[in-house]
């Protein structure tokens, strides 16, 4: 994991002079966010009570826009274009996904996971047997705990620049209530209930 970490983190130093035709380096990030999208890594998590970030899986989420290709996906009458693929294998990983849901490659999905039509962006990470609701959205980066219910509308903010930022991170046995909005690097402890349309850009332990 060193070894990957040191390979991102020259691969940054030399970001202004790197292209999609560089196969070696798509090589190094793809490798680092295959190690996010199957839960091996995390971009967050808490140790010995304070947030720690592993900035090299932040910056390598960064290189995959750089180095990634637009590419166009036709699925029945509807057309995208984007440079970074959805996520693959729900049944496999015992996650259940409604129509209209979706998430990218990058963010995992513990096993018991539920989305109803929403939206988990790269580099997320949401625990086991939580809930992410009607029209919910799970910025990059942000980490959610287990037992979670993200309500309808929740707005889960992102984090991917500026470098050193940290993202939103929600406890174990939480409730975000309806249109809520956590942002800024909020962090949720475990067990809290957030009621309805609120704003949190603080810190709830």
């Amino acid at each position: 994991m060193a070894d990957l970490a040191a390979r991102v983190e020259a691969l940054w130093e030399q970001r202004d002079h790197l292209d999609s035709d560089d196969e070696a380096a798509r090589a190094t990030v793809h490798e680092a966010i295959d190690l996010l999208d199957r839960g091996e890594v995390r971009v967050a998590e808490i140790v010995d009570g304070e947030v720690v970030v592993h900035e090299w899986l932040r910056l390598a989420i960064l290189l995959l826009f750089r180095l990634a290709r637009m590419e166009t996906v036709e699925l029945g009458p509807f057309e995208y274009a984007d440079k970074i693929p959805l996520k693959r294998g729900y049944a496999a990983a015992g996650v259940r996904v409604v129509p209209g849901a979706s998430a990218r490659w990058g963010a995992h999905l513990e096993p018991g996971v539920i989305m109803m039509p929403s939206y988990v962006n790269i580099g997320a990470r949401v625990g086991r047997g939580s809930m992410v609701d009607t029209w919910a959205t799970v910025g990059s980066c942000a980490q959610i705990g287990r037992n979670v219910h993200l309500s309808g509308g929740v707005g889960i903010g992102g984090v991917l620049e500026p470098p050193g930022a940290a993202p939103v991170m929600v406890g174990d046995e939480c409730l975000i209530g309806s249109r809520c909005v956590v942002a800024d690097g909020a962090r949720v402890g475990d067990g809290v209930v957030l009621g309805a349309g609120c704003v949190l850009t603080g810190s709830i332990p």
